[in-house]
């Protein structure tokens, strides 16, 4: 007799708490989805990044222009002096 009552109710276990199943898998998963979505928030995606660098590198490009044109105005009011370009380069580390 106990075997027939325990095997009912393990029958009528997941017909009774059939909508609460998915409830508890959410509440299950619900700490690695928050994890997951830390991780994508403190890291740099590769899009970020690629656009994080062309930014930077126009800025030194504009850095090298205005130092180029500077350069060139000295050298066209005294090209005795002037000798090859010696600033700043984007893209080369000093």
């Amino acid at each position: 007799m106990r075997k027939t009552v325990l095997i009912a109710m393990a029958v009528m276990i997941p017909l009774a708490v059939g909508g609460c199943v998915r409830t508890a898998a959410s509440v299950v998963t619900a700490p690695f989805k928050a994890a997951g979505q830390v991780v994508d928030w403190t890291t740099t995606s590769q899009e970020e990044a690629d656009r994080n660098y062309g930014r930077k590198m126009r800025k030194a490009e504009a850095r090298e222009g205005r130092e180029r044109r500077a350069w060139e105005k000295r050298c066209r009011k005294d090209p005795e002096t002037c000798g090859p370009y010696d600033g700043y380069v984007a893209g080369r580390d000093r």
